[in-house]
């Protein structure tokens, strides 16, 4: 079932307080607060796709055991100018800091 954000109308018919509620497409939006009673109005937001190139899925194509089967090498910040290898098959360190 679908996630669909509402919001409460305040009096000046601005927004309020948005919350979410899971509930079937067949159903009609509500109008009212589950629990105030106050009016509220469905909000149209974007929608979150799980899928191949989602946030979720690229976290496994970004892991370091990934990288390195693929044949990348990937380096992370450990200081200033300094990047330390986490996967693959380069130098074990890398230093911007050159000959002054």
């Amino acid at each position: 079932m679908p996630t669909y954000v509402y919001e409460v109308i305040e009096p000046d018919g601005s927004g309020g307080e948005r919350f979410e509620v899971v509930q079937p497409m067949s159903a009609d939006p509500l109008d009212a607060h589950p629990l105030t009673g106050k009016p509220i109005r469905r909000v149209i937001t974007g929608f979150n796709v799980a899928g191949k190139w989602s946030d979720v899925g690229m976290q496994g194509k970004l892991s370091d055991k990934h990288l390195d089967r693929i044949g990348f090498t990937k380096y992370v910040r450990a200081g200033d100018g300094h990047y330390e290898k986490t996967a693959g098959s380069g130098p074990d360190l890398i230093s911007g800091n050159g000959p002054d």
